[in-house]
């Protein structure tokens, strides 16, 4: 209701329910390890009946046992139909009643035993199509309840934390809006300066903790977070309870703190204003660098979803031969070149590009501020963007195209060693690859703190994550 109380489920339904879905879960996997021989048809010469028909007795009850549950969970989230609830426990009842017609007959005549089996057979196929075509949409509907359960205790939590003394503000973010003073290394270009873009705290968290652990002196080590102003509470909220690890320094900025940042100066914030859905600031805030960060010559960008294992003040210093961006190539083969990224069937991009230029990476990158605004880099990006509106030259969702185009002949290539990608999707990795990088990159889908990381991967960064913050077990993601 408007205004009213949230639903609160009792303790005893939310008991009901994790053993339901435990049930769901054990039915499920029943019947995907009995359905991979897809009922072969042994001949009566290979297979006496009596084996047969206890196979077959097996899959009908496998399968009552996966369409009772899939009942249960309609019924219980109310979002299946009532003809399809009924169809799920009529058919169960059917199969639990012929897996005990085929126990009892079992030592029947094999001539009269195949009307029976050929009635089983055809009853279980159309059991197995049903849970098929039901089982995606109930596993969403049981994610959509464990998320629906998350929120709940976290508005519950927050609710308790209003009148818990010192923890009080926490439940109050407000209170942590106000803007401290800028410590002098925020804008010291002696020391090693750093840029992560993003609105994942306990990525953020696990980048910094794992880069300080890194350090030979992590007290020269300052990090400046942009985030959305939305989540910049978030993120002081936990560099208030956790501080900076070993002395390094971290800002944290929200994207609005940036004046520039308008529909006047910037043809990503019009495009944005316009509607254009596909055009997500955070990622492109990285071509404005030299604007936020004036006092600095040199800054390297980290994405998000990186682990640092080595010291990178070597890299912060690098030799870039006076080009603007180092950044380690993906190129192999044919593979991973510009004409994978851009349009070569525009004028423009063919005129100015090689479509074999090899691909580098982002994630780890060392750009130098000072040849940046030398060569104009910023308003060359505005140029691709402004020609780029309709989405004819490359995908505008792709940063990296952007950036291909922006530091076209201005990249120097670094050592591959710096920037070890493929963590999030490549499951073969060489360990000796991983042991030797500076830092490590999860880019893919299979992020380390989601349940589908890859398992062999997902220590390197679990190690990093702060256990003792009280409000880590509300984060949606698998230790």
């Amino acid at each position: 209701m408007a205004g009213g109380r949230a639903f609160r489920p009792s303790a005893p339904r939310r008991a009901a329910f994790a053993a339901l879905l435990t049930l769901l879960f054990l039915a499920s996997l029943s019947f995907f390890l009995s359905s991979e021989p897809a009922f072969p048809r042994p001949s009566s010469s290979s297979s006496p009946p009596s084996a047969r028909l206890a196979a077959v007795r097996r899959h009908a009850a496998d399968h009552a046992a996966v369409l009772a549950a899939y009942a249960a969970h309609a019924r219980k989230l109310k979002e299946a139909s009532a003809a399809q609830s009924l169809s799920f426990s009529t058919l169960s009842s059917d199969l639990s009643a012929l897996s005990a017609r085929l126990a009892s007959h079992i030592s029947l005549p094999e001539d009269a035993l195949k009307p029976l089996e050929k009635e089983a057979r055809e009853r279980i196929k159309f059991a197995r199509a049903l849970a098929a075509d039901a089982k995606e949409g109930f596993d969403t509907q049981s994610k959509i309840q464990k998320l629906s359960d998350t929120v709940f205790a976290v508005g519950e939590q927050l609710a308790r934390g209003a009148d818990a003394g010192p923890h009080a503000r926490l439940a109050k973010p407000n209170a942590f809006a106000d803007d401290p003073d800028p410590a002098p290394e925020f804008d010291d270009p002696s020391l090693y300066h750093y840029a992560v873009f993003s609105d994942n705290v306990l990525a953020v968290s696990v980048v910094v903790a794992s880069a300080a652990r890194a350090a030979a002196d992590p007290s020269r080590h300052v990090f400046h977070v942009v985030t959305a102003p939305m989540y910049l509470p978030a993120f002081r909220i936990w560099f208030a309870r956790r501080p900076p690890p070993l002395g390094v320094h971290v800002q944290l900025l929200a994207y609005s703190d940036f004046p520039f940042l308008n529909a006047t100066n910037s043809p990503v914030i019009r495009q944005i204003e316009a509607g254009k859905s596909d055009v997500a600031l955070l990622d492109y805030l990285r071509f404005y660098l030299p604007d936020m960060f004036p006092a600095l010559r040199r800054v390297v960008l980290l994405e998000d979803d990186v682990v640092v294992q080595k010291d990178l003040a070597a890299l912060g210093q690098s030799d870039l031969d006076g080009k603007v961006n180092g950044a380690v190539e993906m190129c192999f083969g044919g593979f991973r070149r510009y004409r994978k990224y851009l349009n070569f069937t525009q004028p423009i991009v063919r005129d100015r590009f090689n479509p074999g230029a090899c691909a580098w990476a982002y994630g780890v990158n060392v750009f130098d501020l000072q040849a940046w605004r030398r060569d104009g880099c910023t308003e060359l990006f505005h140029q691709y963007m402004e020609m780029n509106e309709d989405g004819e030259l490359w995908d505008p969702t792709s940063v990296l195209t952007a950036g291909l185009m922006t530091f076209y002949g201005n990249t120097k290539p670094l050592d591959k060693s710096w920037h070890v990608m493929g963590l999030g999707y490549n499951p073969s990795i060489s360990p000796e690859a991983i042991r030797g990088a500076a830092v490590i990159h999860f880019d893919g889908n299979m992020k380390p703190w989601l349940d589908v990381a890859l398992n062999q991967y997902k220590a390197l960064w679990t190690k990093y994550v702060d256990t003792e913050m009280e409000f880590l077990t509300l984060c949606n993601f698998g230790l």
